[in-house]
């Protein structure tokens, strides 16, 4: 007997996004892998008997559309994963491709499900540097880290779903695990960690930056703070070097204004617009995804592909000019 499954399917959209994201690095493919597996789903719901449950075999469909696009593609990552730091007074360094870099994702995209313990893993899996680190990993062990750590699935599940048995999920988590923990990932503040204090961090950083006071900017970053821009390879090691940079190559951002957006892979997000004529006018720049360590700034990544990334967070591609005479208050 066959099982009339379509609208059961749509619920599962935001967990199924999470779920391709964190195997692909790309906000983009992901949703492409869910539209695809929503598809492949529909087209065989005729043939479901239901002795799967509807949730086990979406995500067996969505492993095979990512499994099928890893096989096709290049890993993605971040600047720093290519090569070590370099000088903030040396030349940017080459421009890779859009497929090259790991893309940013609002929570709301990926976080399914009301329980606040869960949401909490949610949010640290989509890290940026979690996600990162996924995809270092084979995409079988990818899926099998995912799936047990991430997800909560049973190891019979898993194997069920990857047609393969439990000690072989076993073991490929088992080394997942071990690549995983050589990345030394520092936790950080999540959006929904963060105290008053963190958010009076975020208040001063704003104004800071967009007063682009040095001093101001001093007390809220970590000595040992990093700042990478993708597409460039460029990246930054060191308070010191990011004020380098910002008063030497980043000096154009002077005068720029932050909107608060949605939080971006689990940690807060500005739109950053920067000064672009003698009018008072202003153009997309980046998005500025910040992560907070200890009660001060430890990383900053300026997404600079805003065309692709502004519309995803709800930020205007276009700035109205100033009236008030005032730049960058």
């Amino acid at each position: 007997m066959s099982i009339d499954v379509h609208f059961d399917l749509e619920p599962h959209r935001g967990a199924l996004t999470g779920y391709c994201y964190r195997m692909l690095g790309s906000s983009f493919e992901a949703e492409d892998a869910v539209q695809e597996t929503m598809l492949r789903a529909w087209r065989a719901a005729d043939g479901f008997d239901g002795r799967a449950a509807v949730r086990s075999w979406l995500y067996r469909i969505a492993t095979n559309v990512c499994l099928d696009a890893l096989r096709a593609g290049q890993r993605r990552a971040r600047p720093m994963d290519l090569g070590p730091a370099r000088a903030a007074d040396g030349p940017l360094g080459a421009v890779r491709p859009e497929v090259s870099w790991l893309e940013p994702i609002p929570d709301a995209r990926v976080l399914a499900g009301s329980d606040p313990a869960e949401v909490a893993v949610a949010r640290e899996s989509v890290r940026l540097a979690f996600v990162a680190a996924l995809q270092e990993l084979a995409p079988q062990q990818r899926a099998v880290l995912i799936l047990r750590e991430v997800l909560r699935w049973p190891a019979t599940e898993v194997a069920e779903l990857l047609d393969t048995t439990v000690a072989a999920v076993n073991s490929a988590l088992q080394r997942a695990r071990a690549t995983i923990a050589a990345r030394n990932i520092t936790p950080s503040t999540s959006v929904d960690e963060l105290d008053d204090a963190d958010r009076d961090l975020l208040e001063r950083y704003v104004d800071a930056f967009q007063r682009y006071d040095m001093d101001a900017l001093q007390a809220l970053l970590h000595e040992d703070a990093t700042q990478s821009m993708p597409p460039f390879e460029l990246w930054l090691s060191g308070r010191d070097q990011i004020f380098t940079f910002w008063l030497g190559h980043g000096a154009g951002c002077r005068g720029s204004q932050l909107v608060p957006v949605e939080s971006a892979n689990g940690s807060p997000a500005f739109g950053q617009y920067k000064p672009s004529g003698p009018n008072g006018e202003f153009e997309p720049w980046a998005l500025q995804v910040i992560e907070i360590v200890d009660g001060r700034i430890a990383e900053l990544t300026f997404f600079l592909d805003t065309q692709t990334v502004f519309p995803q967070f709800g930020l205007s591609l276009t700035r109205p000019a100033r009236t008030d005479g005032v730049s960058g208050r």
